[in-house]
């Protein structure tokens, strides 16, 4: 078997930048779900029965797993890795977190490496901003590189430097979009919706509040659960700072209320998502538990 990459999940991210770089039996794939080897097999990567045979002879392993997934995984992967492999932790998770899995990963015969992905993986794909942290950064810009990756920063030796840069900026970034649904809702309920957004658009012209609104609420619904974890990650960074995770909380109970309502398919328009979203009186429920 002739490999270099393994791939620690095959979801989103996985799967499509195994589609574009072409790696094909360079590199190797595992996933819990059973159902995603068939992908695996149709974009040519080696589909793996096992963690441990997925990170045979990997030299470059990337964790693309949940973020609740991402402490379970570095555990399971670190007694199994080869020497010297670059473990590159992709996953959206605390600096702390980082630093313990990276605890577990240097306690073997791998070397740990923060990498956080800056945006979407689609449409950017192998075009995705990455910052990347932790002693071997450099060499690990290098691999992420001859892997297909354009867009790779080293932002220092620290494990967690990485993912605290991600994470900040995810408490701005997200909580705008966990806002845009509390303000959107009230309005809708006084019925100065188009009022409220005027105002708004005339401060800004950058993107018109409109336009701004049905994206944000694009992300939360078609995102939102995936987001809860990761801002549940960054109030876990804000606690360990000191710093009461307010907005942040209230971030986590959005963004995992609007996305756990599995609305599908979502509407166009933000007026149509408002509709779907206080339709299912499912949303209520959440926020008040």
């Amino acid at each position: 078997m002739s490999k270099t990459i393994a791939l620690i999940g095959f979801g989103e991210a996985g799967s499509t930048f195994a589609r574009v770089a072409g790696w094909e039996s360079e590199a190797c794939a595992f996933d819990i779900a059973a159902g995603r080897r068939d992908e695996m097999t149709s974009l040519g990567v080696i589909a793996c029965d096992s963690l441990a045979e997925a990170l045979d002879g990997a030299s470059t392993v990337l964790s693309l797993v949940t973020a609740d997934a991402a402490r379970d995984v570095a555990a399971a992967a670190a007694p199994l890795l080869g020497k010297g492999a670059l473990f590159c932790d992709m996953n959206s998770i605390a600096p702390q977190t980082k630093r313990a899995n990276a605890e577990l990963v240097n306690a073997g015969k791998g070397r740990y490496v923060d990498v956080a992905v800056m945006a979407p993986v689609d449409p950017a794909r192998l075009n995705v901003p990455l910052l990347v942290a932790g002693p071997d950064a450099e060499e690990a810009v290098q691999a992420l590189g001859a892997a297909g990756f354009a867009k790779i920063r080293a932002v220092g030796a620290d494990v967690g430097r990485a993912s605290a840069i991600k994470l900040v900026r995810s408490v701005m970034v997200k909580g705008l979009e966990a806002l845009t649904a509390e303000m959107m809702m009230a309005a809708e309920a006084e019925g100065v919706a188009d009022e409220v957004l005027a105002s708004l658009d005339a401060s800004e012209k950058t993107i018109s509040w409109p336009q701004r609104t049905d994206y944000n609420l694009d992300r939360m619904i078609v995102h939102g659960t995936r987001r809860s974890a990761e801002m549940a990650e960054a109030a876990l960074m804000l606690d360990a700072l000191g710093i009461a995770p307010r907005m942040t909380a209230g971030t986590v109970s959005w963004q995992g209320s609007l996305g756990g309502l599995g609305i599908r398919p979502v509407p166009e328009g933000f007026n149509e998502k408002l509709a779907a979203i206080t339709a299912t009186n499912g949303w209520k429920e959440h926020s008040e538990q």
